[in-house]
């Protein structure tokens, strides 16, 4: 694989060495990129002896003329390593900044990102730093901690850079996650639908979209070729998936069953609105004293619709429930024929609909343990779900 390996401004910058070597004989080609603090403590010339590559250093450099170094080097790289990482570098990582080499290529990439922090055990306590490593965990960059040891300010404490083993085994998992899927084509649909009840007013859920948009990314960072059918979801979904973009049931299914056929996985984490309006007015129904009455039809089962027309594909549904209660995700298991689903209890706070966090259990036809994902970001169950699945 190809590794770019980004330096950042600490003292144990020297033991970057070590691990671009190490990278290298567990068969990685490696090319080192250096902040302006890491120079500092290490030399271009020193990386670019151990792995025969150029190394970049700064921002804009073009070691092939006319080619943007930081663009090139994003696009071709399988995996980013930040180690050293400073609490600097974490910072800007986590909030966008783009103000030299490194940190504009971590942003121009969309490879999988392992980190490895080290810095003084204070600086990695802070709350700013702690903020900014929870942005990052929830992006899915692979954090290996800093251990507890004496650091070069004399002082002891966690911040002292992981073992190189720990970094190069950490680089090597994320190698194998980002082909669990490779050469696989994953369907999922996202976010919620809605049902025109005349040209201003709707039917529809408060689904954001985020957990799809999860699984989305989750899919990506494994190795698949993801296309999601989209409802109007407030989640930003990844730009390198095939986005289809609906707004009703009806629309929905349609989408799904035009590209289901040669798909491999297909996830149904869209909230679909069960009921459509059975007339829809034209223009507004304008407002009286009187009471109304809305007349609503059911609309189809999108996801068992879809399981009917692919069955050589695995199928996963969910089933957000208000309470702990498994039983009306077993029965939607079996009555739309699914593979396997994945049940959430919506009615506890923090998790669920508008949340960044999730808490999933999965139920498949194959086994009668039932999986429990804990608590973790949306894209951390999506990365447990697919990984449960490919398995």
């Amino acid at each position: 694989m190809n590794i770019v390996l980004g330096v950042s401004g600490s003292v144990a910058a020297y033991r970057a060495a070590d691990l671009a070597r190490e990278l290298m004989r567990a068969g990685h080609s490696v090319r080192v990129c250096l902040t302006d603090s890491a120079q500092k403590f290490v030399t271009a010339a020193l990386f670019e002896a151990l792995t025969g590559q150029a190394c970049l250093q700064d921002t804009f450099e073009e070691p092939d003329r006319g080619r943007m170094a930081h663009i090139d080097w994003a696009r071709q790289a399988d995996i980013v390593v930040v180690a050293p990482a400073t609490a600097n570098t974490i910072a800007k990582i986590a909030h966008g900044i783009g103000d030299d080499m490194l940190t504009t290529l971590v942003l121009a990439t969309t490879a999988p990102l392992v980190v490895a922090p080290a810095m003084n055990p204070q600086m990695y306590a802070s709350e700013a730093t702690r903020e900014a490593m929870t942005k990052l965990r929830e992006r899915a960059t692979w954090v290996v901690e800093p251990t507890d040891g004496d650091v070069a300010c004399g002082e002891h404490g966690q911040g002292k850079l992981a073992a190189i083993s720990q970094i190069v085994e950490a680089v090597q998992t994320v190698a194998r996650r980002s082909k669990q899927l490779e050469g696989r084509k994953v369907l999922i649909t996202s976010g919620p639908t809605q049902e025109p009840i005349d040209d201003v007013r709707f039917v529809s859920n408060r689904s954001s979209g985020k957990m799809g948009a999860a699984l989305a990314r989750a899919a990506l960072l494994m190795g698949a070729e993801v296309t999601v059918v989209s409802g109007p979801a407030r989640a930003a979904l990844p730009l390198q998936a095939n986005i289809v973009h609906v707004r009703t049931a009806q629309e929905m299914l349609e989408a799904g069953l035009a590209h289901c056929a040669d798909a491999n996985l297909i996830i149904g984490a869209a909230a679909v609105a069960d009921y459509r309006p059975a007339v829809r007015h034209r223009g507004k129904i304008r407002r009286s004293a009187e009471p109304t009455t809305l007349e609503l039809h059911p609309n189809p089962d999108i996801i068992a619709e879809i399981a009917k027309a692919a069955p050589d594909a695995i199928t996963v549904g969910f089933a957000a429930e208000p309470s702990r209660s498994l039983d009306a995700a077993r029965d939607k298991l079996a009555r739309k024929g699914l593979y396997a689903i994945a049940a959430n209890d919506v009615s506890r706070d923090g998790i669920g609909f508008d949340a960044d966090q999730n808490s999933l259990r999965l139920i498949t036809l194959d086994s009668p343990v039932v999986f429990d994902s804990g608590l973790m970001s949306k894209l951390g169950c999506a990365l447990w779900l697919l990984d449960r699945v490919a398995k």
